[in-house]
């Protein structure tokens, strides 16, 4: 694994030309374990152009030979992923198996998108005037750039990068400068799966390598995952330089518990969609919502099984990781600390829980607050970490306007066993993904990614059908053959015959 880890720019390593670095931490030890270069103007300028030169042979390379290359990248990527496993945990912190199951969902899309061939597919209406045919075809754009945070250092790429090549379009990635090992395996990886040099680049950098992406005319798209704040700010720069844009913000999942549902099962969800990952997740569940006779039942459930649960070094046989750095660690533990003071209860307290590995890492462990008001921080902002709160309400109408009642509308879920109640709240609630006894509903590949209001900037989500419209422009086509016996000249309006 390199010391600086390099930009990777028409398919080579290079650490560019900017002095600056960043610091990569092992956010299990609390230790500098790498640095990367935050690339200048001119290392993003470098990047794009080897993209924008690769663009017209790649564009135009036949549907055959790019499905060829995804799928020997697909099998080299399954091979060794469990490098990238190892990777990922070192440098985010996650444990093994949960790196693991971000690279299967990542792997979902990059098999999507090896069905290129299919997906592309124009439309055709023969005969629509007398000999005049019409029919669309499917056209990439050109250099599209994906901008990617820290908590899925492979998924969230994979989201995006693996339709816009199999379309045609290069890419410039700039990943997380917090863990962005995982960009540059896949990019050599890339390259040896017979990628051309110039398709696929990684770009590290922070502020500035972002802002030049957004503003770089030769950039035709932007496609962002983060927090709400930068996601809006992504969306208006890159639109106002007249880019196509989709960027994905940020989320506070809810998740209303009817009164019929199995308790056992739903705190088996909270405890998994609260803390997997640390609960580092925009699809984390961090606010249950019980009608109430339940809260104090399920509370006490949720809290039996946190109890269980081993905080340490991804690296062994644990069930959470650390968070991935010191300032975001203590960022969440300030949330602790103002639910507290804002009279909400501190069930279960993760500051200070023994942990399995080394005192200096960026720990916190799972928390459980109850009775969280509603006008506190602790319920309005995105946390992003182990923190799970609970709100009690009196029927499932008051649940649901509280969660339609929030800024954001990422993904949510209910539970219970009545099929009615379901079907209503899936038809009433104004959430982009909703899980039916499903807490983190994440769709699979074929469908697409996206959440409602300020959890979403863009008209097309990430992934699935809504890929293909996002890295392609569509062309019509209005063809007619004549024969000798056309008509002659006539400067009428065309109309479509009779």
């Amino acid at each position: 694994m390199y010391s600086t880890i390099p930009h990777w720019i028409n398919g080579s390593a290079t650490e560019g030309d900017s002095p600056n670095r960043g610091d990569v931490f092992n956010p299990a030890t609390g230790a500098v374990a790498r640095t990367v270069p935050l690339a200048s103007v001119a290392d993003v300028n470098a990047g794009v152009a080897a993209a924008k030169a690769a663009f017209p042979a790649w564009g135009n390379t036949s549907l055959a030979k790019r499905t060829a290359v995804m799928f020997a990248f697909r099998e080299l990527f399954n091979a060794r992923k469990d490098e990238l496993a190892a990777i990922i945990t070192a440098e985010h912190g996650k444990v093994l198996s949960d790196a693991a199951g971000e690279i299967a969902r990542g792997l979902e899309v990059l098999d999507f998108a090896c069905g290129i061939a299919h997906l592309s597919k124009g439309e055709y209406s023969e005969n629509v005037s007398t000999g005049v045919d019409v029919y669309s075809l499917q056209q990439p754009l050109g250099v599209v750039s994906i901008i990617s945070p820290f908590n899925f250092p492979a998924m969230v790429p994979m989201w995006f990068f693996p339709m816009a090549v199999a379309a045609g379009n290069t890419v410039v990635l700039k990943p997380s400068e917090k863990d962005p090992s995982a960009s540059l395996w896949m990019a050599e990886l890339f390259t040896e799966a017979g990628l051309p040099d110039g398709v696929f680049n990684v770009v590290h950098g922070d502020k500035l390598a972002v802002d030049t992406l957004l503003e770089h005319p030769d950039v035709a798209s932007v496609s962002f995952v983060g927090s709400t704040p930068i996601a809006k700010y992504i969306y208006e720069t890159a639109a106002h330089h007249g880019k196509r844009v989709q960027a994905l913000g940020g989320a506070k999942n809810h998740m209303l518990v009817l009164p019929d549902a199995d308790l056992d099962l739903v705190a088996d969800s909270a405890v998994n969609a609260g803390f997997g990952s640390a609960g580092e997740r925009c699809m984390a569940i961090s606010v249950v919502v019980a009608v109430e006779p339940v809260a104090d039942e399920l509370i006490a459930k949720v809290s039996e099984r946190m109890s269980t649960l081993k905080v340490g070094d991804g690296t062994r046989s644990c069930d959470m990781g650390p968070l991935i750095t010191q300032q975001h660690r203590d960022k969440v533990a300030g949330y602790i600390e103002l639910a507290e003071a804002d009279g909400s209860t501190v069930v279960v307290d993760g500051r200070g829980i023994e942990i399995d590995g080394d005192a200096n890492g960026f720990w916190l462990g799972p928390t459980l607050i109850d009775n969280v008001s509603t006008d506190s921080d602790v319920y309005k902002h995105e946390i992003f970490g182990p923190v799970l709160g609970v709100i009690r309400v009196q029927s499932y109408e008051e649940g649901l306007a509280l969660i339609n009642s929030s800024q954001y509308g990422n993904g949510t879920a209910i539970f219970t066993n009545d099929g009615g109640a379901a079907r209503r709240f899936q038809r009433e609630v104004e959430v982009g993904m909703v899980g039916i006894n499903v807490p983190i509903p994440v769709p699979v590949a074929f469908f697409s990614f996206g959440g409602w209001k300020d959890s979403m900037f863009g008209d097309t989500k990430a992934y699935g059908p809504d890929a293909i419209r996002f890295f392609t422009r569509q062309k019509a086509v209005t063809s007619r053959w004549l024969d000798p016996s056309h008509g002659g000249i006539n400067l009428g309006f065309p109309q479509s015959d009779a």
